[in-house]
Formats: structure tokens, sequence, C-alpha cells
């Protein structure tokens, strides 16, 4: 079947030109054809709109409460089908565009299911004493000279030898320990599990849901060194493959850091081996506060530099020979050599999410220079997306494919707009005007360019992060020339001569380009008003901000700025967040409660990475300690005042549970309640709290809403059944 837009349609042709008829008179008839008309126009950005529902379906697979059945599943991939074939067979430009969506978002839906089922495995219930645990290194990650995180894939258990997680993930203290390990090599380590864990509030980040489908099926801590049992062989030759490439990767870390000693050797070991373990954690926040911390992360910045940077050197020695520039396609087999040193890059960097969606979209690039097409647009990205989305449908939902792709968005349909401009012809002007103008196109471009990253992304950094920096701009501008001329062409140097044992001096000029770019974040993250922490959004309040950021940069006519809409009503919806005013620890150890003044007041013994997810998730920029307060307490459990004079009562043991029944407005009780207590307006006891995890309340007039993690959480493979009230 063929589309035709203009002219006489030929047989078996769908025409989406509209007839040629008279101007409608009233104002719906003159939106609809406007609206058609614009359709039609645009039919080219419909395979990006269909790979948007293709990611929307897949989040709304993993936002329901229970898990779908394949019935369920069935039905929803049978209406995408028939979706699809609507679309081939109507003339209607309306019904084939919705009909294209529909089918995109029930293809998501199916490939998110899909993959929950493919990547299905056991995962620990409850935590363990101390286990012998046999099984293959597949991961280390070295934190310092005393800590590394391996990822086990275990083949015993204490006692069981069957159903057994994929992996489990133990931390090893030790400088022993740290240097028994390697990649490929069995072991015995005696270890204490638990599952991964839950939410430390409702709504927070779900780790157990990102080690579900990373195959974690346990975390734990190692007790001792571990024991190196031997090599074992393996299954098939990808995991010798994979057993290499993780101990090149830890080779070349441990040579960097002894040639570049320091907090630079800990970075530049990020920026060419992707291990940002060493990195100190002051650096990490100023990084972070500075709107930098995307450069620690081997993303699309370092994947282009790397790639296209071979692309330039290849191509340009090639030029300096006329006879191979004259007669043959240089620039083809620039794109080869680019490709592949992309794909080593890709694997040394340890092929992240983000380095692969780069990678991704790197390739569809190169391959559209050999296909002689054009090597950046809006279809190629769409692609990407589905390939990704295909095989890690997960990903719609995860910061880091939704920051990657909102920036590259945004950043071809700045291009997309600037080609649309009326080009200037300079004609005989002097060299000297041509070198000023290419000075300002230069500092013009990346100042639109790192301010559409950052517009991009904001939104996702406030909703996963809860904060917004202030002048990432700024910081970007001072870094973005550093990391281009000085430390990748440097990165890149290194590489190449680490096999020859060359890699000092290329390292002592990264290391100069990452002092610098050090400094700079430091700088921009001392700056008052550097970063503010923000309330945490709803996903209403991101859904709206994103679908008008779709609108706005994958349609191409004026109609795109109807997506402004949107934008503004996420933005004033953001601004009144439901925010809780009691949480309730998931051990029921402590309580936060509202204070007159608006703030968190920390009350028990909450611990500190509780603490820190309470205050970062309610906007609250002071350190946990800060907002500690001892209130009424005593071995039996502390009494509080609620900012609006209600009584909050903590029950640590039985012996307090008469006095608080009778005085406080809510009761949380870290003991089983076994008699009525009548008085207060709420009561939470030590069953609710275990069965529901942990849980915020909102007190009203007289009535009192909860909501638990269990409840958003819902019944899903990665929550453990230890964790299900049944």
């Amino acid at each position: 079947m063929r589309l035709s837009f203009a002219g006489q349609p030929a047989a078996n042709t769908v025409n989406f030109a509209p007839a040629p008829s008279e101007t409608p008179r009233t104002l719906p008839a003159r939106v609809w054809t406007a609206w058609r008309d614009n359709l039609a126009a645009e039919r080219d950005r419909w395979l990006p709109w269909g790979v948007a529902t293709f990611a929307g379906g897949a989040a709304f697979y993993f936002a329901l409460p229970d898990e779908p059945g394949w019935t369920m599943v069935w039905v929803v991939v049978l209406v995408a089908v028939a979706a699809l074939a609507i679309a081939r067979m109507t003339h209607v430009v309306f019904i084939c565009f919705v009909c294209a969506l529909v089918a995109g978002a029930g293809l998501g839906f199916a490939a998110a299911k899909w993959r929950t089922e493919r990547v299905a495995a056991p995962i620990i219930t409850r935590d363990t004493g101390a286990l012998r645990i046999e099984g293959r290194n597949e991961n280390v990650l070295v934190l310092d000279a005393a800590r590394a995180r391996i990822e086990l894939s275990p083949s015993k258990i204490g006692r069981e030898t069957e159903n057994l997680p994929r992996r489990v993930r133990i931390t090893l203290r030790g400088e022993k320990s740290v240097a028994a390990v390697a990649p490929g090599v069995s072991i015995s380590q005696l270890a204490m599990l638990r599952p991964p864990p839950e939410p430390a509030q409702p709504g927070g980040y779900d780790f157990a849901r990102w080690a579900y489908y990373s195959g974690i099926g346990g975390v734990g801590f190692g007790l001792g060194a571990p024991q190196i049992i031997g090599e074992i062989p393996t299954r098939s030759w990808t995991e010798d493959f994979a057993a290499w490439i993780e101990q090149l990767r830890l080779s070349m870390s441990t040579r960097i850091r002894a040639g570049l000693p320091g907090p630079e050797g800990a970075i530049a070991a990020a920026l060419i081996a992707g291990d940002r373990a060493a990195i100190s954690e002051e650096d990490n926040e100023a990084y972070r506060d500075s709107g930098l911390f995307h450069v620690l992360s081997i993303s699309g910045l370092h994947m282009a530099l790397a790639g296209l940077g071979a692309f330039w050197i290849v191509r340009a020695l090639l030029a300096l020979w006329p006879a191979i520039a004259l007669t043959q396609p240089i620039k083809k087999w620039a794109s080869i050599a680019a490709l592949f040193a992309a794909t080593f890059y890709l694997f040394i960097s340890g092929a992240g999410a983000p380095a692969v969606r780069s990678y991704i979209m790197l390739t569809a690039m190169l391959l559209a220079v050999l296909a002689d097409r054009p090597a950046l647009n809006m279809r190629a990205v769409a692609i990407s997306a589905l390939l990704i989305l295909a095989v890690e449908p997960e990903g719609a939902i995860e910061p880091s494919f939704q920051m990657s792709f909102a920036a590259i968005i945004g950043l071809i349909a700045l291009a997309e707009w600037q080609r649309s401009l009326p080009k200037i012809d300079l004609g005989d002007a002097p060299r000297l005007f041509r070198v000023a103008r290419w000075v300002r196109r230069y500092f013009t471009g990346l100042v639109l360019t790192s301010m559409i990253a950052g517009l991009a992304t904001a939104p996702f950094a406030i909703y996963h992060f809860d904060r917004a920096p202030g002048y990432s701009l700024l910081a970007n501008l001072l870094a973005t020339p550093v990391v281009g001329l000085v430390i990748m062409p440097s990165a890149c140097f290194t590489v190449a001569a680490m096999p020859f044992g060359l890699e000092y001096w290329p390292l002592q000029m990264m290391g100069w380009g990452v002092r610098a770019m050090t400094d700079i974040a430091h700088y921009v993250a001392s700056l008052p008003g550097a970063v503010r922490l923000l309330p945490a959004w709803s996903s209403a309040v991101l859904a709206l901000i994103v679908f008008g950021g779709l609108w706005l940069g994958l349609w191409q006519r004026r109609w795109r700025w109807l997506g402004l809409a949107p934008i503004a009503a996420g933005l004033l919806l953001s601004f009144a967040p439901a925010r809780p005013d009691i949480l309730i620890a998931r051990d029921a150890g402590g309580i936060a409660v509202r204070g007159a003044d608006g703030r968190f007041m920390l009350v028990g013994k909450v611990d500190d990475y509780t603490a820190e997810q309470w205050l970062l998730r309610d906007g609250d920029e002071r350190p946990a300690e800060e907002a500690r307060v001892e209130g009424n307490c005593d071995e039996y459990g502390c009494v509080v005042k609620y900012g609006y004079g209600r009584t909050i009562a903590l029950a640590q043991k039985v012996g307090a549970l008469q006095d608080d029944c009778k005085r406080a407005d809510v009761l949380i009780s870290a003991v089983p309640l076994r008699r009525p207590c009548l008085g207060p307006q709420r009561v939470v006891d030590r069953f609710e709290i275990l069965d529901g995890g942990a849980i915020a309340l909102w007190l009203g007039d007289g009535t009192t809403r909860s909501l638990s993690v269990a409840e958003t959480r819902g019944r899903r493979p990665w929550v453990t059944k230890a964790a299900i009230n049944d």
C-alpha cells in the first residue's frame, strides 16, 4: 500500500491530503480541519509518537496495583493488532493516527509483561542468618581499598541447591577480601542475606523492582574473606567473554588510579571504565548539585566523543591522501572505524543502560551515514528507543532512559529549528569576520544546547531525585569545553597507550582536565541557591509535563506550541503537593511528625538512610541530625505534639499503651495491641506495619487517611511474599 499526499491518488493508495472544500465557517469545524491538516502534513512524526505510546503502555503496566494475567494481555494484543489493521484500511487521518497510538500502547504493555515473565527468578523472602554461599563471581565493584561489592551467581546457599536466586549482591569488607575476588572465579563466602529492600515510604524508590529486572534476588554482607574454589566451567562462550571484559575493566581501573592517584584518578576511572565506586561523596555531591553529574555517567556525551572523535580522526587522516580521498568513500570508512571504536568503549565502560542506549543511537547515526541518509533525525531516535524498550521495557520508568531521550529529543528539535532558518551567504567576507562568526556560532550553540538539555531533563531530575540545580547552565557552559577538548581526547589516548604501558602522560593531561572540571563543579555548587530541594512530585505532574514536552519536541508546525498548556498545568499542580503529616518507619522504630513550621520532626529510632529519604522527598534540606528531636521520650516510648495541637504517641513497650490510649489523638504502637484502644482517632499497631511496610498518614478534621508501601507496590512479582498481606 502506498501513501499519497498530493495529486491524483494511484490505485491501492491512501490519500491523507484533504479534498478541496470551502473554508469551514464554524469554530469546531475550523479546529477539526486544522487538526486533520496538521496530522496529514506531519505523518513522518507518527512513528515517534507510536514509540512514545509504546513507552506509555509499558509505564502503565508498571503502575498497575496487581499483576495482570495472560488473558488480559492477549486481549490487549488483539486490540493492538486490530488497531493496526484498521489503520491500514481507513482513509480517515485522525482514525489512522489514533489506531497507531493504540497499537503502540498495547504492544508496549505486552512487551513489559513478557519481559517480567522472562526474567522471573526466585527471590529471598526473609532475612537469613550466616550461611555459606558458593557460586561464580559475575562482577566486582571496588568501592575503596577495604570495601568491594560482588554479584555472585550461587550454586549453593546453605544446604539448598535448587530454587536459588539468579544472582545475589554481597558487600565485602577488609583489604584481604577485596584483593581475593576477581570476575569469573568460583568462591565460597560466609554471608548474611536479606530480600532486596522495599521503599522507605509510599511512593519512594523501589530498589526491589530494579533488582528483579537485574536478576538480583538477595542482598547482604560478607563475614570474613572469601575462599577461592577455583575456575569452574562456563555454560557458554558469552560467560567467558563477559568475565574477560570484567577482568579487563578491573585492570584498567587499577592502572588508572595507580597512574593518577587521588580524586582525579577515581573520576578518570569512571569516565573510561565506568567505575564510579571510588569517587568521594563530597565530589559526588558537588557534581550533583552543580548539574554536572551526567558527566560521571557514561552516556551520550561520552559515546559521541569517543565514536565521532574516531570518525573525525580517521576521516582527517584519509583526507591527507588525495588518491584515496577523491576516489573512495572515506566518510563511510570513517563511520565503520567509529562503530568499532564505540563498540570497544561500550564494552570497557561496563555496558550500563545509559551507555547501551547511547551506543544504539550512535549506531543508528553511523548506519544512516553508510546508507547515505541524514545521520541525525527524530526517526533514528524513535527506532533506537523502540529497540531498547522492546528488550527492556522497564527502561520507560527509569530516570536514565527518560533523561537521555528527553535531552536528545530536545536537541534534535533545536537542530531542526536551526536548519529551518535562512542561510546567510558571507560571500567574500574577510577571514577575521568568518572566524568571529564561527566563534559566535560555537558559543551560541553551546548555550542553546546546554539550556535545552537542562530544561528537558529537569522534570525527571525533580521527580526522581527531588532536586533542581539552579546553575546547571553555567556549570555546563564552563565544563563542556574542558570535557570535549581535554578530558575525552586524553581518555582516548590513554586507552590507546595502555597496551604499550605508555598511559602515564595522557593520564596526566586527563587529570588536569578532571581537576578543572571538579573545581568548576565545587565552585558552582557553592554558589547561593545552587540547588533547591523540592517536595516529591506526583506521577500526574510528570505525565502532564512529559506529554507537553513531547508535543513541543515531536511536532514541527505551529501547533506544537499547544504543548505549553499541559506543561503549565503540570507546573501548577506541582505547587500543591499532598505531603503526609506523619510517616511511620517500616520497622516501627521511629516516626516523622510535621511540626508547626511545616517541617518534619524525627522521633524515635529512625535509621539514617530512612531519615535522609524522608527529608529529601519532603524537600527539606536539613541534615538528619538537625531534624531529630527528643520529644517527651522515655524507655516506654515518645509523645509529641503535631503542628495543629494534636498528640502523637509512639509506644515502644506494652506498659505505655494504657496511658497512650487515653491521651493520644494518634497512636503508633511498635508492639501488638491485645486489647481495644478506643481513644485515639487513629491507631497503627505492629501487625499493620509489618503487613504494609512504611505508612504515611494524613490528618484531617476528625478523619485520617493512610497509605502503606504495600498498597503502592501492589501484588507484583518483585514484591516478596513475606511483604504481601495474604
